[in-house]
């Protein structure tokens, strides 16, 4: 099992897995933010849209 894990690391093809990995994984923290960041500010246009319609 060590022996697996010594591959692993010693191969630079896994390190480029890691990174990728780890930049998407960034992305879709920053998009998953913005999109519900977008959203919570088009609801409460929304509402002000709808409260100065009546």
């Amino acid at each position: 099992m060590g022996q697996i894990f010594r591959n692993l690391w010693a191969d630079e093809q896994g390190q480029d897995i890691a990174e990728y990995s780890v930049m998407l994984a960034v992305i879709l923290v920053i998009v998953v933010g913005t999109i519900r960041l977008i959203g919570s500010n088009a609801g409460n246009v929304f509402s002000q849209v709808g409260s100065a319609i009546q």
